[in-house]
């Protein structure tokens, strides 16, 4: 088996492990290619770009992704993350490129607790005169 570089990327609710490693340009998240996973437009060209910020070929590097929990924009988020983090401990010189485009940073804005006596975290009952 090939060595890899492997890295954890998190958004909301939903948690990625990435392992890159040199190959021959296969992407695949939870056993299904990116494009499968990921079927949205935009969301395929978001989570390249790490790649394309880090200097590396798209079509000789292997990427295998294990995702879980929360919606679509959180686990594309987690991917994104997870990817430059990976490609960060594979070469370092990648982490100027990354850090430029903000590939780097950590999203840490998540969903709000519901709060006693109101509908949702802000939203309270409507309120009636009489």
């Amino acid at each position: 088996m090939a060595q890899y570089f492997e890295a954890v990327g998190r958004r909301k609710e939903s948690t990625a492990r990435v392992r890159v490693m040199a190959g021959t340009g296969v992407f695949t998240v939870n056993d299904k290619p990116l494009e499968e996973y990921f079927p949205r437009t935009g969301d395929v060209p978001m989570i390249l770009s790490a790649l394309e910020a880090a200097g590396q070929n798209p079509s000789l590097t292997d990427v295998s992704v294990k995702v879980e929990g929360g919606g679509i924009s959180g686990q594309r988020d987690a991917v994104k993350l997870g990817l430059a983090r990976a490609l960060v401990t594979m070469d370092e010189g990648a982490r100027n490129g990354l850090r430029e485009k903000g590939l780097l940073t950590r999203d840490a804005r998540v969903k709000e607790r519901k709060k006693p006596g109101l509908k949702r975290a802000r939203k309270a009952p409507t309120y009636t005169k009489r």
